[in-house]
């Protein structure tokens, strides 16, 4: 039995989405388990704050890397990307992702546990990506008001892959960002968390610099996760 879990700050999204079609039956079968779990269940201050302002600036929220650390942790046992189980994987949902694609649903199905982390607001912490996620995945080049309609995508995909369950394939349309590259990392509070360390640039205040250094960590970025991009 494949065992997803969901992680993100609307559990209520997933109420009734699995109660239709493959997926239904899938459970039913005992294909698949399918878990949503609210992100605020591990945070630890009295408001349940899983969001904070960006460091070096700029509209909206980040999402603090604190609680996903320990809901992962929680949910796989695992700290750090490293020492996650072979048929386990941590998939953090990302406009800077790499392409979800038929061939990474099959690798989906084939897994023990998938777990799915929903982004919201500006982004997430880099920092999960960069020392947790095992995948970060984008199921196109558009932008979402969050992860969530992007797990229920890599959820349908995968489920409809596993034995016993009907499948069909699926296809999509890509387009590329307005100037070509992926949006640089963010990072918020705290300022080292565990050893990871935010980019010292950002804690600057000297505007040119930090514009300067995320123009060069999106094209950093965009080589590693979408070099097609550069091509275009």
């Amino acid at each position: 039995m494949l065992r997803v879990d969901v992680i993100t700050i609307f559990p209520g999204y997933f109420r009734e989405a699995f109660d239709y079609g493959i997926i239904r039956r899938a459970g039913a079968a005992g294909l698949v388990n399918i878990r949503a779990h609210d992100l605020r269940a591990w945070t630890s201050d009295k408001h349940h704050v899983v969001d904070d302002r960006p460091f070096g600036g700029g509209d909206g929220m980040v999402l603090k890397p604190e609680p996903i650390f320990a809901a992962v942790e929680s949910l796989t046992g695992a700290k750090r990307r490293e020492s996650i189980a072979t048929r386990k994987r941590v998939v953090l949902l990302s406009p800077q992702g790499k392409p979800f694609t038929q061939s990474l649903a099959a690798e989906f199905a084939e897994c023990e546990q998938l777990v799915l982390i929903c982004g919201r607001y500006e982004g997430v912490d880099e920092r999960v990506a960069g020392a947790l996620a095992t995948d970060e995945i984008s199921i196109g080049d558009y932008v979402l008001s969050g992860g969530e309609p992007a797990a229920l995508v890599v959820i349908d995909a995968t489920v409809r892959l596993l034995p016993g369950a009907l499948g069909s394939e699926t296809s999509a349309a890509n387009e590329s960002f307005s100037d070509g590259l992926l949006a640089c990392p963010q990072y918020t509070r705290p300022t080292d968390f565990e050893g990871l360390p935010a980019p010292d640039v950002l804690l600057t205040g000297h505007h040119a610099e930090i514009a300067r250094w995320r123009r060069a960590a999106a094209a950093e970025k965009t080589e590693r996760n979408r070099p097609d991009l550069l091509k275009r």
